[in-house]
C-alpha cells in the first residue's frame, strides 16, 4: 500500500519541479514509510511514497519505468492475479526485473491500453505516463476502496492519494464548493466526484482519466448490474456465494509481511477471519475494539469467533482515549468528514498495526447482502407508500408529521419522521432515510451570505441520480445500488482507508471483491432480504463455519456513544471549539441556532449528536485548513 501524486502542465508545457513532487510525497509519508521517488519529464512529474508487502527489494521502486524508457507508472494498491497476470505477459514476450504487481500493470497497459483495468482483480489508484504519446492515464478500482484526487484549471493537472498533497501547490484555488458543504451536512461526508473544494475532485470508482494536451477525458469501465437474477436453487446459490468468498479470502492472504485481520464479532467480520483460520496452519492475528457501554461493545461477540478459531485475539476498550484523537480526525481526512465511527477505526488500525502490517477486514457485506436496519425500515415504509392512493399520501402525511414536529416524546419523533418520508415517493423516502438534518432545521442553521452561495442546488440529486441509474424495477435492488454508488465508497471506505493509514497499515477487504459484488447482485432479492430478515442468503451460507449466535444476533454496527459523549466525555472541549472565540462558525450559520441545538442536547429532550458532531468535525477541519 502506497501513496501516489502528480503533476501535468498539459497546457502551457512548462517544466515541473521536482522540489513540489517530492514536497507532495513528504505530505503522505503515513501512506508509505518505506521508500520513495520522484521522474520528471519535462511538464510532467510523478511521485510516490512506498509501503512494502509484496517484493520487499529495491526492485518494487516507484515511479517504475518499462525496458524502453516509455512508459512510467505511479500506483497506489494491491492486485491479487497478478501472479497469473504476469505468466500470461511472459507468453508475450515481457521480460520482468521484479516480483511485484507494479510491474504487471505497467506492462498490462503497454499491451492492453486502457482495457488493461478488466483484467485487474483488486484495489488500486495509479497515474501512468506515455513519453511518447505525452499522455497521462489515472484510473480508479471499481468499487474506491483506494483513493484519487485531481485538480484541474484548464491548464494543469495535480492528482495525489491525499487532498493534502494537490493543496502543497500554492497555484491551487481553496475555495469552497457551497454544493460539497451541502452535501455534507445532510450525507455527512461528501458524494463523489466533489470534494470540499472547487476544481478539486475525486475520480469515481470504476472510472479512468486521460489527460493530454487536447484536455481531460473521463470514462466509466466498471458498473455493476442488477438486471438478471440467478434462477438456481438456494442450495446451489448458497454454495456458490461460499466459495466465491473462500476465493476471495484466500487470494488477498498473499503478503511478505505479517498479516490478520479485524474482527468486531459481527457475521461479515466473522465470516473473513473463519475462511482464513481454515486455511492457515498458524493462529489468525484478530484485534477488537470494545466502549464501556454495553450497547455499543460487541467485544464479547468477537470472543465467540476468536475462540472457536483460537486466533491470536488482542482487544482494546476506547475510553478516554477517544478525545485525544479526535482533534486529529481533520488532518488525515483533508476535508469535512462526519462519521464517527472513523474513531474506533483509528484505534483498531492502531491495534492491528502493532502486531501485523496487513489486515483483512469485513466491509461489503451490509451492502451486497442487504444487512443495515434501514433496508428493513425503508421495506416497511414501501409496502405501506404501494398501498395508499398518491393522492392521499402526499397531502396527508406531511400534515399529519407537521402536528407532531413540536413533540419531544422520542415516539412521537419516529412516527414524525415516518410520516414525512411516506409523503414522498421511493427514492426520495429513501434520501429522506439515508441523509440527517431535516431541511427545516437546516434553513433556521445557515445564514444569508450561505443561502446564496448555495442557491438551488438540491443534495437529493445525489441519491436520485444513482437510484435511477439501477437497471432494476426493484426498489431494496435499486437502494442497494445506490449505496454501493455513494454511501459504501464515500463514507465507509474513506473512513478505513485514511484510519488505517494514518498507521502505515493495509487493509483488504474480500467482499469487495468485484466479483463477489457482481455475483452478489445477481442473486434475487429475496433470498438476500427475506420476509423482515437481513442477508438470508450469507446466513445460509456460512452456517457451516459460524455459529447460530453469531449469526442471528442483533446487529450493532461499528458506532459510537455521540450523544454520551457531548454531554460527558468532550463536553468542555466540543463548546469550546463550537462558541469559542475561536470558531469560525459564525461564517457560515446562526449561532444562536446553534447554541438552542446544543442546549437542546444537553437537556435530554433530543439526540443531537449527529448534528452536532457534523458542526463540531467542520470547525475542526476549517481550522485546519484555512
Amino acid at each position: 500500500m502506497c501513496g501516489i501524486a502528480g503533476k501535468f502542465n498539459y497546457k502551457t508545457g512548462e517544466p515541473v519541479s521536482d522540489k513540489l513532487i517530492q514536497a507532495m510525497c513528504d505530505k503522505i509519508v503515513h501512506r508509505g514509510p518505506d521508500d520513495s521517488g520522484v521522474f520528471i519529464d519535462r511538464h510532467v512529474g510523478l511521485g510516490h511514497r512506498r509501503l512494502s508487502i509484496i517484493d520487499l527489494s529495491e526492485q518494487g521502486h516507484q515511479p517504475m519505468g518499462s525496458q524502453d524508457g516509455r512508459y512510467w507508472i505511479t500506483y497506489n494498491g494491491e492486485v491479487y492475479n497478478f501472479l497469473s497476470l504476469r505468466k500470461e505477459l511472459i507468453s508475450l514476450g515481457y521480460e520482468f526485473q521484479s516480483r511485484c504487481d507494479t510491474e504487471v500493470i505497467l506492462y498490462l497497459y503497454q499491451e492492453f491500453g486502457k482495457s488493461c483495468l478488466d483484467r485487474l482483480r483488486g484495489m488500486f489508484a495509479f497515474a501512468i505516463w506515455d513519453s511518447k504519446e505525452e499522455t497521462l492515464f489515472l484510473a480508479r478500482d471499481r468499487i474506491g476502496k483506494k483513493p484519487l484526487f485531481y485538480y484541474d484549471d484548464g491548464k494543469m493537472l495535480l492528482f495525489g492519494s491525499e487532498i493534502k498533497t494537490i493543496l502543497e501547490d500554492r497555484a491551487v484555488n481553496r475555495a469552497i464548493n457551497y454544493q460539497a458543504f451541502y452535501d455534507y451536512f445532510k450525507y455527512l461526508y461528501v458524494p463523489d466526484p466533489k470534494t470540499i473544494y472547487r476544481n478539486l475532485y475525486k475520480l469515481e470508482p470504476g472510472h479512468s482519466l486521460t489527460c493530454s494536451n487536447e484536455g481531460l477525458y473521463k470514462q466509466e469501465y466498471w458498473d455493476v448490474s442488477f438486471a438478471e437474477s440467478n434462477s438456481k436453487s438456494l442450495d446451489d446459490i448458497s454454495e456458490e456465494l461460499y466459495e466465491i468468498l473462500d476465493q476471495s479470502v484466500n487470494l488477498r492472504m498473499i503478503s511478505d509481511v505479517p498479516l490478520g485481520a479485524f474482527l468486531s464479532g459481527g457475521i461479515d467480520s466473522s465470516c473473513v477471519v473463519a475462511m482464513m483460520a481454515l486455511r492457515k496452519n498458524h493462529p489468525v492475528t484478530t484485534c477488537s475494539i470494545g466502549f464501556d457501554s454495553e450497547r455499543y461493545d460487541e467485544v464479547q461477540f468477537a470472543k465467540i469467533v476468536a475462540d472457536k478459531y483460537q486466533t491470536d485475539h488482542h482487544e482494546l476498550t476506547v475510553k478516554e482515549n477517544a478525545a485525544s484523537v479526535i482533534k486529529d480526525l481533520p488532518l488525515f481526512f483533508d476535508e469535512p468528514f462526519a462519521d464517527s465511527s472513523a474513531v474506533p477505526t483509528y484505534f483498531v488500525s492502531k491495534l492491528a498495526r502493532q502486531k501485523v502490517t496487513v489486515a483483512l477486514s469485513g466491509d461489503g457485506g451490509d451492502e451486497n447482502f442487504a444487512g443495515y436496519e434501514k433496508y428493513y425500515l425503508d421495506d416497511i415504509e414501501n409496502r405501506i407508500r404501494n398501498r395508499i392512493p398518491e393522492f392521499i399520501r402526499k397531502p396527508l402525511f406531511p400534515w399529519m408529521a407537521g402536528i407532531l414536529s413540536g413533540a419531544d416524546n422520542p415516539f412521537f419523533q419516529k412516527g414524525k419522521t415516518l410520516l414525512n418520508t411516506l409523503g414522498h415517493d421511493s427514492a426520495y423516502g429513501f434520501y429522506l432515510t439515508n441523509t440527517e438534518i431535516e431541511d427545516g432545521l437546516w434553513d433556521q442553521l445557515i445564514n444569508d451570505e450561505t443561502r446564496k452561495n448555495i442557491g438551488d442546488y438540491d443534495p437529493f440529486s445525489v441519491t436520485e441520480y444513482y437510484y435511477n441509474k439501477a437497471d432494476t424495477d426493484n426498489h431494496l435492488s435499486k437502494i442497494l445500488y445506490t449505496d454501493l454508488k455513494t454511501y459504501l465508497p464515500g463514507d465507509i471506505l474513506v473512513k478505513v482507508d485514511r484510519m488505517s493509514m494514518a498507521h502505515s497499515l493495509e487493509v483488504r477487504a474480500p467482499i469487495l471483491d468485484h466479483k463477489v459484488i457482481e455475483y452478489a447482485a445477481s442473486i434475487p432479492i429475496a433470498l438476500k432480504y427475506n420476509k423482515g430478515e437481513k442477508k438470508y442468503i450469507l446466513k445460509q451460507s456460512l452456517m457451516k463455519v459460524l455459529p447460530r449466535e453469531i449469526l442471528y444476533r442483533k446487529k450493532m454496527g461499528f458506532s459510537v456513544p455521540l450523544a454520551d459523549w457531548f454531554r460527558n466525555e468532550i463536553r468542555s472541549e466540543a463548546e469550546e471549539v463550537l462558541f469559542g472565540d475561536k470558531s469560525n462558525l459564525a461564517i457560515f450559520f446562526n449561532i444562536d441556532t446553534i447554541k438552542e441545538i446544543w442546549n437542546c442536547h444537553q437537556s435530554g429532550k433530543k439526540n443531537y449528536g449527529s448534528i452536532l458532531w457534523a458542526l463540531y468535525m467542520f470547525e475542526l477541519w476549517f481550522r485546519s485548513s484555512y
